[in-house]
Parts: C-alpha cells; structure tokens; sequence
C-alpha cells in the first residue's frame, strides 16, 4: 500500500514537481493560464451548437451549456490525469535511474498540478450561475464528498496508467484517443435518462456517472441526489484505488530497469 509517512518526507520534491508541471504547461504561452478558461468554454460552446441547438438533446430543463459545463469540468479533470499519468513516469525516466524517492511522487505530482485546472473550471461554473441565474441548492453541502470520489477515481487510474505505461508505451498513445471515446461513456453531452433502466448500474460502475450526475444534482437541482450512482461509484473508486495502489508498489521495483 501507500507509504504516507515515506512521502511526507518528500513533500518538498512533490511540491516542486506539482510547480513544475503547472509551469510547463503554461510557460511561453500567450495566454498562459487563460487556455483553462478558453479550453473548456469553447469545447463546451460546440457541444451547445451540435447536441443543443442541432440535435436537440435534452438538457434536464435548464440551459444546454449550463448543463454540459457542469458536467466538463470534472471530466476534464479526469481526462487529463488520464493522459498525463500515462506519460509521467517516462517522462521522468531519468530521475528514476539515478536517485531514489518514493516513485508515486511522480504521477501524484501530475494530479496535483491538474488541481488548478479544476479550481478554474469551478469558478468559471459559478460565473455561469450568476449569468444564467441559478442558485445550488442545500446539497451543495455533498459536494466535498463527489471531489473526494473524483480524486479517489484519478488517483487509481493514474497509479495504474503511469505504472503499465513504463512497461507497455502503448499506453500513452492509446490514451490520447481513447479518452475521447470514454467521454461519451458517461453522460456529459447528454442526460442520463436516456439509458435504459436495465443497464443503468452497470453503466454506473464507472465512478464519473455518479460524479457527473451528483454534480448536477447539487448545483443544477435538476434530480434528486442519485445517492444509489453516488454509493456505487463512491465503492467502485474504493476499490481503483486500492487496486491501483497494489499495482504501482508491485511495478514499482522495475521501473529503473524498464525506463
């Protein structure tokens, strides 16, 4: 399992790999951290225009980009830990030979950075809801408990990703389509009404359903909360956690001799 006292003692490296990361993302860049208002704006401005105005999906009753912004902003999130765990362990391979620290520093680093991604999307979702006045409703009081799933969720899979992609550099590049095609896997351009009744837990066993749903109910108030998507997406998280967690100390002894 994770060895939190071990990393603690390496908070100050996990510190600066987080900086780093947010640096080179956004270094020379003339927009710099604009790009993660403008990125998830415009995407979400296209859906609008195909599945909102063209396709006519529903939107729960409220305004089509308030609906699918709330749902972009913790998949992005997710997506990108997707992509970037997958690379992170290569793309440090050189300080894997040649000094040892806690490996899972690395790809941590990478959620980490991603964090500010997120807190802008966020505030750019609040500004929404002043613009299209809307007010979250008392359950926004959950809302702590579907980021601790969101988080619980990348972490997971990005133990899991960035150790298999050592080994396997398929990965990094499967990831790079394959995270477009997992996006309508869960319901950000569309509701979640329209998958059949039968199928829906099963659908609900990737944890972003639950997020992505839990998120409208709190801020959007356009269902119940889906305590049954949450719950099973809370245990399944649980368990892509942990098994991440297995998986990378398993790995982890081979990481200098594979990269």
């Amino acid at each position: 399992m994770i060895d939190i006292p071990e990393l603690w003692r390496y908070k100050d490296l996990l510190y600066f790999l987080t900086i780093r990361g947010i640096k080179a993302k956004y270094a020379q860049s003339v927009l710099g951290i604009g790009w993660a208002v403008l990125q998830p704006l415009v995407q979400t401005l296209v859906f609008t225009v195909i599945f909102g105005n063209l396709a006519k999906l529903d939107s729960d009753g409220v305004p089509y980009m308030l609906f699918s912004f709330t749902a972009m902003v913790p998949w992005n999130y997710f997506s990108n830990i997707l992509t970037e765990s997958s690379n992170s362990l290569v793309a440090n391979k050189g300080m894997l030979s040649k000094v040892y620290f806690p490996r899972l520093v690395i790809p941590l680093s990478s959620i980490f950075s991603r964090l500010l991604d997120f807190l802008i999307g966020f505030l750019v979702m609040i500004w929404l809801f002043f613009y299209y006045q809307y007010t979250p409703s008392i359950n926004v009081l959950f809302f702590p408990l579907l980021l601790i799933i969101l988080i619980m969720t990348s972490l997971g899979a990005g133990m899991i990703l960035s150790a298999m992609a050592v080994q396997y550099r398929d990965v990094q590049h499967a990831m790079t389509f394959l995270v477009r095609l997992l996006m309508y896997a869960v319901p950000v351009v569309y509701s979640i009404h329209i998958i059949p009744r039968q199928y829906l837990y099963i659908y609900a066993l990737n944890p972003m359903v639950g997020v992505i749903e839990g998120m409208r109910a709190v801020f959007l108030g356009t269902r119940q909360m889906p305590w049954d998507l949450i719950g099973l997406g809370f245990f399944v998280s649980i368990f892509l956690f942990v098994f991440g967690a297995f998986y990378f100390k398993k790995m982890e002894r081979t990481f200098a001799d594979v990269a």
